[in-house]
């Protein structure tokens, strides 16, 4: 049992060792571009939505 434990441990240190880890520029980039992608996308689904309320405000005004 525990030969399989280290066996794990090493196999999984080894294929650690093979990763191409980012540099830290491309972690900052990739981290602006996440918030820029995030804000926009928040600012597309606030504008539907703000469309859509006010669709069902002005059906609702007519109807009743």
């Amino acid at each position: 049992m525990i030969d399989r434990i280290r066996r794990f441990f090493e196999e999984a240190w080894s294929e650690l060792k093979k990763v191409a880890w980012p540099t830290r520029t491309q972690v900052r980039n990739l981290t602006i571009l996440v918030f820029v992608i995030s804000g926009v996308t928040g600012l597309y689904i606030s504008a539907l939505d703000w469309v859509f309320s006010e669709a069902v405000r002005i059906v609702s005004t007519n109807l009743g």
